[in-house]
């Protein structure tokens, strides 16, 4: 049996309509003995964008002291081994069958969802596994989200939030942002990263009916960008520290939201020094967003001086965060023009996303997304057409690159967006 197979099969036990609720995941993790209560102390992390680079830059750091770090991620965009991280290195496929054929037995054949039998999976081997620290990154919201079993993190943290996934979530952000403060529990800790005012102001009413105490960007804690990186200051700490490793602007707020995390970890405890968060944010890795593809058959179908970028965002604050980077290539000595290729689902606004993008891109290819609900080329360009961007339709990335290279002179720059979906089709492809 592949790891493929009973992942396809498990799929079959997914209810015919997703409900947000922690009855099934609960009922299983009681067959199970309860994995979840006995982790490493854990960081738990919600917010719609930037909740990735968070666990990559605390992770980072973390192991830059030494520590042993389980992270837990979702979607992953090649292989699902990238979801769980047991002490640094991703599941082998032979523990993650054991686990996930664990589950199906347990689970009895009775419907769940297949994050939250997979998620069951991860805890399995979370608890078998000793570490030093878990970051688990929250699936969708985060009230009922299936991670929102661990019922005594040591810190929770909440990135930006945004307008995304209303049809589980809501469709204001205070509405989002009362499921995301679902992660919050009495006492416990909580980093909070750059808000919009609306959606800070419910956190804070959340966090006092709990006893939450907070440390917010710009409360709390204050972090400015400088020529050198960045000065992160608190009550307690200031550092200066260098530029992240990962690209732009938002990557400064990101990393610092990281430090906090350090900052409230160090008062549990859980000590990881100035050296470490500096190593950290030299040393941190995180596939897919605002990516250099550097090597690679994609790469070489390229002329000289052309480059290929690849970012997984998907939502207008996204777009956003996009454009800024635009605008910060676009004054860099002999600027290359612009050129997107995008995908997008079928759940996404993609006019909302290609928007800020419009006025920055020389034109844009539309491709799907395989195996998953997408804009077809034709509907995608239309979406980009009502915006302002020029676009044309594309059978897959392959092809929008070739007809690219038949119609425009180089030297260019690419960039390939719309769905972390389509990112991990250009990774896997790109070998």
């Amino acid at each position: 049996m592949s790891t493929d197979a009973i992942l396809a099969r498990l799929m079959t036990l997914h209810p015919r309509v997703i409900d947000l609720e922690l009855g099934r995941i609960q009922r299983l993790l009681d067959t199970l003995g309860n994995p979840e209560r006995r982790l490493p102390p854990v960081v738990h992390i919600a917010g719609t964008n930037g909740k990735g680079s968070l666990v990559a830059y605390t992770r980072a750091m973390a192991e830059a002291e030494g520590l042993a770090v389980h992270t837990y991620i979702s979607p992953h965009l090649v292989r699902f081994n990238e979801r769980i991280r047991l002490a640094g290195t991703l599941i082998d496929d032979d523990e993650l069958l054991a686990v996930l054929e664990e589950c199906e037995q347990a689970n009895d054949g009775q419907p769940i969802t297949y994050f939250e039998i997979t998620t069951a999976a991860a805890f399995l081997a979370f608890a078998r596994h000793p570490a030093d620290l878990l970051v688990l990154e929250v699936g969708l919201g985060g009230r009922f989200d299936t991670t929102n079993v661990v019922s005594s993190p040591a810190v929770t943290a909440i990135t930006p939030i945004g307008i995304d996934h209303t049809q589980f979530l809501g469709t204001t952000l205070r509405q989002i942002a009362h499921e995301k403060s679902g992660i919050f529990k009495r006492g416990v800790p909580a980093v909070i990263g750059r808000q919009r005012p609306e959606s800070a102001a419910l956190l804070v009413e959340d966090a006092q009916a709990l006893d939450v105490p907070l440390f917010r960007m710009g409360h709390e804690w204050q972090a400015t960008p400088n020529d050198g990186g960045f000065r992160y200051e608190s009550n307690a700490l200031a550092l200066d520290l260098p530029r992240p490793k990962l690209v732009g602007a938002h990557q400064f707020d990101n990393a610092a939201t990281a430090v906090a995390v350090v900052e409230r970890l160090r008062a549990k405890g859980i000590g990881i020094g100035d050296g470490a968060i500096r190593k950290g944010l030299a040393t941190v890795e995180w596939p897919a967003r605002l990516q250099q593809l550097v090597r690679g058959p994609l790469v070489d179908a390229l002329p000289s001086g052309c480059e290929l970028w690849l970012d997984g965002g998907h939502n207008e604050d996204c777009g956003l965060v996009l454009a800024e980077q635009a605008r910060t290539w676009a004054r860099e000595p002999g600027a290359l023009p612009l050129y997107l290729i995008f995908g997008m689902l079928t759940t996404k606004d993609a006019g909302g996303f290609l928007r800020p993008l419009a006025r920055h891109a020389t034109s844009a290819w539309a491709v799907p997304i395989p195996d998953h609900a997408s804009y077809t080329p034709q509907e995608a360009c239309r979406q980009a057409d009502d915006v302002g961007l020029h676009s044309l339709p594309a059978p897959s990335v392959p092809d929008a690159l070739e007809d690219l290279l038949a119609n425009v002179h180089p030297p260019f720059r690419v960039l390939i967006c719309g769905s972390l979906y389509l990112a991990g089709t250009v990774l896997a492809k790109n070998g």
